[in-house]
């Protein structure tokens, strides 16, 4: 027998197990997941970090939105935060230094706060750092986030709310068939009136898969280090941002240190693996700012983090009609912005008045016609 919903969510990643707690409660829901786990590729290899300027001035806005739920959720959602003290500082050396006073003239009019360091107050903040890196930020509000916590509880509001998720589903064939939307995966077939693409790095194979037409989402595999460093990594080191982005790193348990070389490789959507010379490449970078000794590399990895060509988020309906839903193109923002950017994908989906918590947003810049119109 054909599973019949109202929509049918391809991927339960983030913004796919987000979107579908947000609308569960006003239509029957399936998520439809291509592995055996959700949050595979990025939602579960993520950084874990929050911070306002992450993704720039067109994301901030959906970022700070989000901020007060993530770190108050309320008590039938989560019983503790998914926040937790960090901050951030944004460093520059002599050649980072025009880059560093870009990023926080692009922030001057936003309710980011940031403030001007210099040389001692750096050294305080990260103890060993090297001459030359005369120059920073810091961004107090940033904060380390709880993915896996966060992800499961919108995975656990969606299924209390009566969605079904179905996973090893990866969709192989989609398309409309009397006024529905009939499809078919390794899992079995179904029916949905309402098809949401949440399908991250396989958001444009999926609207091919469909017969819609693509925006253009590029997946990039971006790498991630733990290393061992001597003297370990103190837990009050802020996440240190290069102004060039050309790494940033933050302290993990154990004194143990997670370094990215801050990489953006173009790659096929897939399960990505770090490579060998982006690990050098970032244990390299790390080593010009500062004196520490990287005694072991205990694990590397790589995520796939998707970007439409203006690198803002993508919701909406398409043009061809309002059964085919975009909620894709998050980048390494999903996460961060999950809270405000479900809300209002569930609006612009459901056809209802925004959420307070995004009210004051316009959609336009996000959504999905601004390619496909």
């Amino acid at each position: 027998m054909i599973r019949r919903v109202d929509v049918a969510v391809i991927g339960a990643g983030m913004a796919g197990a987000s979107l579908a707690a947000e609308i569960a409660g006003d239509a029957s829901v399936l998520i439809l997941e291509g592995e055996s786990l959700p949050g595979y590729h990025s939602t579960g290899r993520s950084a874990a970090f929050w911070s306002e300027t992450y993704g720039g001035p067109l994301v901030q806005p959906l970022t700070s939105a989000s901020g007060p739920f993530l770190a108050d959720p309320p008590s039938d959602f989560s019983d503790a935060p998914f926040l937790g003290p960090r901050g951030a500082l944004h460093i520059a050396d002599a050649a980072g230094k025009a880059r560093l006073n870009a990023f926080a003239a692009e922030f001057a009019s936003s309710p980011v706060s940031l403030e001007r360091l210099g040389r001692q107050d750096l050294l305080v903040a990260v103890p060993g750092l090297r001459t030359g890196w005369d120059e920073g930020l810091s961004e107090p509000s940033c904060s380390d986030i709880d993915v896996a916590a966060l992800h499961a509880a919108y995975l656990r509001r969606a299924r209390s709310l009566g969605a079904e998720l179905v996973a090893d589903a990866r969709v192989e064939h989609a398309e409309r068939d009397r006024g529905r939307w009939r499809i078919e995966t390794r899992a079995g077939t179904f029916e949905a009136g309402i098809l949401v693409n949440a399908a991250g790095a396989w958001a444009d194979e999926v609207a091919r898969t469909a017969g819609e037409r693509p925006v253009g989402i590029q997946p990039y595999r971006r790498t991630l280090v733990q290393l061992r460093v001597d003297p370990p990594a103190p837990g009050t080191l802020p996440l240190v941002i290069d102004a060039q982005h050309e790494f940033y790193f933050k302290p993990e348990t154990g004194g143990r240190l997670w370094l990215s070389p801050h990489d953006e490789s173009p790659c096929d959507p897939g399960d990505c693996a770090a490579e060998e010379y982006d690990v050098a490449l970032a244990i390299d970078r790390l080593q010009r700012v500062v004196d520490w000794r990287v005694d072991r590399v205990e694990r590397a990895w790589a995520g796939l983090r998707s970007f439409a060509r203006d690198r803002a988020p993508v919701y909406g309906f398409s043009p061809s009609g309002r059964d085919f839903f975009w909620c894709a193109g998050q980048g390494g923002f999903g996460i961060q912005t999950a809270p405000a950017a479900s809300r209002m994908a569930a609006a612009l989906l459901l056809g209802r008045e925004p959420d307070p918590m995004v009210s004051h947003i316009d959609p336009a810049p996000y959504l999905a016609e601004r390619f496909l119109g």
